[in-house]
């Protein structure tokens, strides 16, 4: 065999259980993902009570995060209200892929709570993520999503 022929089976050689041993750490990274980040369902009523601390998702920002799924339905119109005497709240309504489509820090009332008016342009699963304002911040808070009626 010649030189040039040797150096190519050996490449190969290499090459296939690299690839093969790269899917492999890629799939179980996407599993780890997975179970790392499963954000709670919110509850039929719309609503429920919660706590934000340092074991919630770490926002890039110094803070934390808390995620809730939710199914929305084209043509919902929605209302979203944080309360909290703990931490100045901010919430926000992502798609699917992670797109914010809406946000709120203080509501029209003049407190730090937080009071989102949404109406949903495509039916699918969004994710509601109430977060504090700023670097620190964090405890019990309240939540709760209502479908506006038409009248």
């Amino acid at each position: 065999m010649k030189a040039r022929q040797m150096s190519r089976l050996v490449q190969q050689l290499v090459a296939v259980p690299l690839i093969s041993f790269s899917w492999l750490m890629t799939a179980e990274a996407v599993e780890g993902q997975k179970q790392l980040y499963n954000p709670n369902p919110l509850p039929p009523s719309g609503e429920l009570s919660g706590s934000l601390t340092e074991n919630d998702i770490p926002t890039g920002r110094g803070g934390f995060a808390h995620d809730y799924v939710v199914q929305l339905d084209e043509g919902d119109q929605i209302t979203i209200d944080v309360t909290s005497d703990s931490f100045d709240t901010i919430v926000s309504l992502l798609t699917p892929d992670g797109l914010t489509i809406g946000e709120n820090d203080d509501g029209p009332d003049g407190t730090t709570n937080s009071l989102l008016f949404m109406r949903i342009q495509r039916s699918g699963t969004y994710i509601i993520r109430v977060r504090a304002f700023g670097a620190a911040g964090g405890g019990p808070f309240n939540l709760k999503l209502t479908r506006l009626r038409p009248m």
